[in-house]
């Protein structure tokens, strides 16, 4: 059986979570999932967290449990505190999925990753220090598609997620290269994995990395939340990566 850390992406908790979990545990999984500084239940912290605070966080949860040979799962822009958690930790990890997402590279920001335009609302939107969530349809232009979710769906979602530290994607990641032997999967839900791995053979900087025989490639089409929209198949892809 596995130890599993799953970290949710922007404006969403551990709660986005439940329905993955629990088929991991039914399976007789340790499932960790977490809330980050400033983010849903945690939405009343005081602070203007940072990409360092981020990154404490997931590593006093991995001191304070004692967890090894983990299964570190990050949800789109987890990939940040994710990325940097394994390069410092590589010892306690088996195997880092990014899921619909993926890695940074050493002195990089999500920021970077964004477009213009999507920079320049972002900018002018944070209040005190946290970025609110977008309207589903600015998202959907911009990459982050809803595939899968009906009107409920939306809803629900949009009533429990809280707004994202700016500095999460504001800070330049520092890696050492410590975590790049380990064991990585790539889950791709909203981008097809034929366009992934043209942009590897391409030698595209975010992609190239992703041929090396440490990496592990999927494909589970849906949108961009597959947390929500194909929780079980979400679940099952883990379990399966976590075998390997």
């Amino acid at each position: 059986m596995s130890t599993f850390v799953l970290v949710p992406g922007f404006w969403i908790g551990a709660w986005a979570w439940d329905e993955v979990a629990a088929p991991l545990r039914a399976a007789g999984h340790r499932v960790y999932a977490v809330s980050l500084p400033g983010v849903a239940e945690r939405a009343d912290e005081v602070g203007e967290f940072g990409l360092e605070d981020h990154v404490a966080d997931l590593t006093e949860l991995l001191l304070r449990e004692d967890l090894t040979d983990v299964v570190l799962v990050a949800h789109s822009g987890a990939c940040a505190p994710v990325g940097v958690l394994a390069d410092r930790m590589p010892e306690r990890i088996r195997r880092v999925v990014y899921l619909d997402s993926g890695p940074l590279v050493d002195g990089s920001a999500l920021y970077d990753l964004w477009q213009p335009d999507y920079q320049r609302m972002a900018e002018a939107s944070v209040v005190d220090g946290r970025l609110p969530m977008p309207s589903w349809e600015y998202l959907s232009e911009h990459g982050a598609s809803v595939a899968g979710l009906d009107e409920a769906a939306l809803a629900r979602i949009r009533a429990r997620a809280t707004p994202h530290p700016a500095g999460v994607y504001r800070d330049r990641l520092r890696l050492t290269g410590a975590g790049a032997a380990l064991p990585h999967a790539l889950v791709s839900c909203s981008f097809p994995l034929a366009q992934v791995r043209e942009l590897i053979a391409a030698g595209h900087p975010y992609f190239a990395g992703l041929s090396g025989p440490n990496w592990e490639l999927r494909e589970l089409p849906t949108g961009h939340w597959p947390m929500f929209s194909r929780p079980a198949d979400t679940a099952a892809v883990l379990a399966e990566l976590a075998a390997l």
